[in-house]
């Protein structure tokens, strides 16, 4: 992790609620991967922020999973061109299918704002790698689930669309029910009332 000296007030606050979230464990995986897939990277635990700051390693793991996604790699020391390296990056990790939820910000690499976040990130991409078509190199993290996607003709929808729902359908048949027995007690009711008048014969 970067050292910017001690921090005051709502900044010491913040970090503080970052060296919470940090995962030792998580950041060995990572660092483990990224040696392996990028040569050179030299990354170290609890000091990743420095190699990857430029956003170069970054562009080129993004590149190992899926050649040329990163189309431009920019080797400046600007600071607007390291970051646009770092931008460039989480583009790429959206298109290999890192939901938005697991990214960092640019300034949370860039100024060392949030690094447990940038590690999920980088841990993200590791797992959401086993799915990219072609990628036959390392991964991290559990093995994600295949989508059960299911098909249905054009006769299956339309009748799908004529059911009723159990629930409705339960309702309804609850209430028809309910109906029949209240008619029928009532029918009941009325021959228990015929059955009690005497007959009577009328002379003509």
């Amino acid at each position: 992790m970067a050292n910017h000296g001690p921090s005051y007030g709502l900044d010491a606050e913040l970090k503080a609620k970052q060296d919470g979230k940090y995962d030792a464990n998580l950041e060995r995986e990572v660092i483990d991967w990224i040696n392996a897939l990028v040569p050179g990277s030299n990354l170290a635990p609890r000091a990743i922020h420095e190699p990857l700051k430029s956003g170069v390693v970054l562009c080129n793991l993004a590149n190992k999973i899926s050649p040329g996604i990163v189309r431009k790699i920019n080797n400046g020391k600007m600071p607007f061109i390291q970051m646009e390296n770092i931008n460039a990056f989480l583009v790429a990790c959206k298109q290999l299918g890192v939901p938005d939820t697991d990214l960092f910000m640019t300034v949370d690499l860039y100024e060392a704002k949030n690094m447990p976040q940038v590690i999920q990130t980088l841990h993200a991409l590791g797992r959401h790698a086993q799915k990219v078509r072609g990628y036959s190199g390392p991964t991290i993290g559990v093995k994600l689930a295949d989508a059960n996607k299911r098909e249905f003709t054009e006769q299956q929808l339309r009748e799908g669309e004529s059911c009723i729902p159990l629930q409705t359908a339960g309702s309804h048949g609850n209430a028809t029910l309910l109906a029949n027995l209240i008619q029928a007690a009532k029918l009941l009711k009325v021959q228990e009332e015929d059955s009690k008048i005497p007959y009577k014969l009328f002379d003509k």
